[in-house]
């Protein structure tokens, strides 16, 4: 059953997009936009990114490992 979500804040948008029984190349994917700002206070243009949901998984793996909440690193 293909599974669909989004998810937008002030300055992104995020999709989800799976199917399980797809065989094609691209059908599970991740998208990653800018949504366009009317004020002018981000400086950078629309813009998308679309990966593979395995590749999100890589992204996911690195960001909890980086940025987790008892990290005493400096903080972005």
């Amino acid at each position: 059953m293909p599974y669909n979500k989004s998810k937008s804040t002030k300055r992104f948008s995020f999709g989800l997009n799976r199917n399980p029984t797809a065989k094609k190349a691209g059908s599970n994917t991740l998208t990653i936009a800018t949504q366009g700002d009317v004020s002018g206070r981000y400086s950078s243009p629309t813009m998308s990114l679309s990966m593979t949901v395995k590749e999100a998984q890589a992204l996911q793996h690195f960001l909890n490992e980086n940025l987790s909440v008892a990290d005493s690193g400096p903080t972005i």
